[in-house]
């Protein structure tokens, strides 16, 4: 399956965010706390420069908490300061203002050498489609001042939004990259819902996603369908199982794994088979 997708909107987006940038003093990026690496832009790196960063490691309540430490970690030898929040909850907001100032440490020191004093600092936010941005700016702001939505592609332009006496924000589009040079990352992608669906192949995906759990979390399917699956076994076998276990038959008792499919990743999404994280430091060192 190829996992491309960069509608002309996007491609408008990341041309605008090149010129906004000079407008700002810190980048804030949001990725999905399950898929960290592949939900991280890597144009907003060449993007962004010199600029301080800041990185929230967002829907970590979905997240297997042991993954997303080992994930702060990572990122913070890179040079990042690295917060793992909930939007929704509000879980580790607060936080961030005070992640904000210490990444514009040197520039706050800086302007007060010059005399300015009670400037706001501006952050730009950005991040994929479908990490929660729009719901982040929300909490973050106590009101809702940006759209939100559950499908990709809600925040159609730029908006400022005044957080308090340090914090105004930029919020941007979610924008993907043009083409996704390692597959994987496409894939990932696609299992947390940050691809339209319609795009995409939910057998291809459950088996992807059934192999993955086999190697990592084979508990989670004991505990979800019942069924005690063996990795040498491979993922055919298996989802045939939870098919039929399921009751996803068409007509004639023939098993139907598209329907099968939809169930297992909506069930994996929505974390019904727990708390998940899709891919590790050492999965993309």
């Amino acid at each position: 399956m190829q996992y491309q997708w960069y509608p002309g909107h996007m491609a408008r987006a990341r041309r605008q965010m090149q010129e906004d940038m000079k407008l700002i003093d810190v980048v804030v990026e949001l990725v999905d706390a399950r898929i960290p690496y592949s939900s991280k832009n890597p144009d907003v790196d060449r993007i962004a420069g010199g600029k301080s960063r800041v990185l929230l490691l967002n829907k970590a309540d979905m997240a297997d908490v042991g993954a997303t430490a080992l994930w702060k970690e990572y990122y913070e030898k890179k040079g990042f300061y690295v917060v793992a929040i909930n939007s929704r909850t509000g879980a580790g907001i607060r936080t961030v203002t005070e992640k904000i100032v210490e990444a514009c440490k040197e520039k706050l020191e800086r302007d007060k050498k010059k005399g300015i004093q009670n400037r706001p600092l501006r952050a730009m936010i950005v991040g994929i489609p479908n990490v929660g941005k729009s719901t982040f700016i929300n909490s973050f702001a106590g009101k809702a001042c940006a759209k939100t939505g559950n499908r990709p592609g809600v925040t159609k332009g730029k908006q400022w939004i005044r957080l308090n006496r340090q914090v105004e924000l930029l919020d941007t589009p979610g924008i993907l990259w043009p083409r996704f040079e390692d597959e994987r990352v496409g894939k990932r992608i696609g299992w947390i819902g940050s691809m339209n669906d319609e795009i995409l192949v939910s057998t291809e995906m459950a088996l992807d996603l059934i192999s993955y759990l086999l190697f990592r979390y084979p508990d989670a399917l004991l505990n979800r369908y019942g069924y005690e699956p063996l990795q040498e076994e491979g993922a055919l076998p298996v989802f045939a199982a939870i098919a039929k276990k399921r009751g996803c038959l068409k007509k004639g008792g023939e098993l139907d794994y598209e329907r099968a499919g939809r169930m297992i990743v909506d069930e994996i999404r929505s974390c019904k088979l727990g708390n998940l994280s899709f891919e590790l430091p050492q999965d993309v060192s």
